[in-house]
């Protein structure tokens, strides 16, 4: 069993590095990169060559190029030792003028070579002049720098190297205090009163890496972080991992204390404190709230993420699938050719037959005249809004399973071993229990898993028609903006995903079915 699950999760992870690499070909090879611009308010803002940079800086931030402009190469130069500030402002403000001195020319010329030498575009954008002046227009100045697509198994690489990061202690410049972990029993943000053990950092980039509330499962953390890649529409400039798991709804008050010692009711989520680069003695409200640059906090909201809402609906129609659909499957099965087999039958072929969003919207109508909630409604949430979503979507599951279970049982009461069983005086009931169902049951377990991962891609019909707050409707929504960092977030999520459910789906039918052995004997 070992050989064979290491060797399983090795293919596994061959597999899903295979489809993230095909879809970043099919992404940054294929379509056209200028389209992540449709939607982008600040690029239509944009005019003359502050267009052509921010398009740059963009694409470089998304993963496209690496993108390099004169201003950053003079800087380097100073950092090297090899130019003065003043020099470097000179040449600055001359190469945006219509000629170079000699000194700005050299600079030009030595930048050019540098970066040409190492695969790099040179582009130079020439002044843009209002008419009759010679003031530039609006985002006209001339502008030069160096470009260079990066190459799929970098990207590849970088993607996968990123994936996971683990917070430390060395991870921010300029820390105020001893760096270093420090473990309490009582919480500072409740006042130092509350028993609630929490570990936190100086140096790291968030400040409480462990820590303990009442809200559900208790014990969180920000020493690990999952970056699936960053949102440039969707939820722009915000990790797709994060957009999944981070609460929505009504903000959530609660009566905290600030690192400062003042205490308030607020919806400020002080456990989620970051480091942000010289800001403690920046306004009026971080100098009354904070003692030191660990200043930026999210807001608590009371609500499920998108991924809790997607699972809760998915899970609660997963185990309403499974309680109807297996005693119903064996009832048909059981009474082969007869009413119920027949009714069960129509059943099957009418949910195959239409199409799922026309059953969708009929249940829907259904639910409506009982006066039962037909949308989401996270800021007033109630149970109820939960019931037509779980019935539209296990409505196709339950009759997937009854049509296989029936199957399975009637291909199993055919079989030559349940002759024997029944020659060899045993009783129906004891041939139903011991053999034809346990048997039958078999392929069906090995759906289970699948069915409970699943819960967490959500359903993008079924959200979309009663506006579910789920992340069903994510990676349809990133493919109309564009949105590449999420379109392989989510691909990437889905993979991780499937695997895994046909690895414990194995699992689950060898721990069923002893005549199932992933280990291989010498002949």
């Amino acid at each position: 069993m070992t050989k064979y699950l290491i060797s399983r999760i090795l293919r596994a992870v061959f597999s899903v590095v295979l489809v993230i690499a095909v879809i970043m070909i099919m992404i940054y090879s294929f379509l056209d990169r200028e389209a992540i611009f449709n939607a982008d308010p600040t690029f239509q803002k944009r005019l003359n060559n502050d267009k052509d940079i921010y398009k740059q800086q963009q694409w470089e931030k998304y993963g496209y190029l690496d993108y390099i402009n004169f201003t950053d190469y003079l800087q380097d130069e100073i950092k090297a030792g090899r130019l003065t500030a003043e020099q470097a402002d000179a040449a600055r403000l001359a190469v945006t003028g219509d000629l170079d001195s000699p000194e700005t020319k050299a600079l030009v010329d030595a930048f050019t070579e540098k970066y040409r030498a190492e695969g790099y575009d040179i582009v130079r954008l020439p002044g843009s002049y209002k008419i009759g002046t010679k003031k530039y227009s609006e985002g006209g100045a001339p502008k030069l720098y160096a470009t260079k697509d990066i190459p799929l198994i970098q990207r590849l690489v970088s993607y996968f190297a990123g994936l996971i990061k683990i917070d430390n202690i060395h991870n921010v410049d300029d820390v105020e205090g001893e760096r270093g972990l420090t473990f309490t029993l009582y919480d500072p943000a409740y006042g130092g009163e509350k028993f609630s053990p929490a570990i936190m950092g100086n140096g790291t980039n968030y400040r409480y890496l462990l820590y303990c509330d009442d809200t559900f499962p208790y014990i969180h953390q920000n020493l690990v972080k999952v970056h699936l890649g960053v949102s440039y529409s969707v939820t722009k400039d915000i990790d797709v991992f994060n957009t999944m798991t981070d609460a929505q709804g009504p903000q959530k008050f609660t009566t905290i204390t600030y690192p400062s010692g003042v205490v308030e009711n607020t919806a400020d989520d002080i456990h989620s404190l970051r480091y942000v680069p010289d800001t403690s003695d920046q306004g009026l409200l971080n100098q009354k709230y904070f003692v030191d640059d660990y200043t930026g906090v999210t807001t608590a909201k009371s609500g499920m993420s998108q991924m809790g809402y997607s699972f809760s609906i998915g899970i609660i129609s997963v185990i309403l699938a499974y309680l109807l659909a297996i005693p119903l499957g064996v009832l048909m099965a059981l009474n082969k050719d007869k009413f119920i087999d027949k009714l069960g039958t129509f059943y099957i072929v009418f949910i195959m037959a239409v199409p799922s969003l026309g059953y969708i919207f009929i249940f829907r109508a259904i639910g409506s005249s009982f006066k039962l909630p037909t949308t989401f409604d996270v800021q007033n949430p109630t149970w109820l809004m939960y019931i037509l979503p779980v019935i539209s979507l296990s409505l196709p599951s339950i009759a997937n399973l009854m049509k296989w279970l029936r199957r399975y049982m009637i291909d199993q009461m055919n079989s030559d071993y349940v002759k024997f069983a029944r020659s060899g005086g045993l009783s129906e009931g004891e041939i139903f229990s011991k053999h034809i169902l346990k048997n039958a049951i078999i392929p069906v377990v090995h759906g289970i898993p699948g069915s409970i991962l699943g819960a967490l891609t959500g359903a993008i019909i079924t959200e979309r028609v009663y506006l579910v707050p789920g992340i069903g409707n994510v990676l349809t929504t990133a493919i109309n903006k564009y949105d590449n960092g999420v379109i392989v977030g989510v691909a990437l999520f889905y993979a991780v995903l499937s695997v895994t459910s046909f690895i414990l789906g194995d699992v689950l039918m060898a721990t069923l079915d002893p005549r199932i052995s992933f280990t291989s004997k010498a002949r």
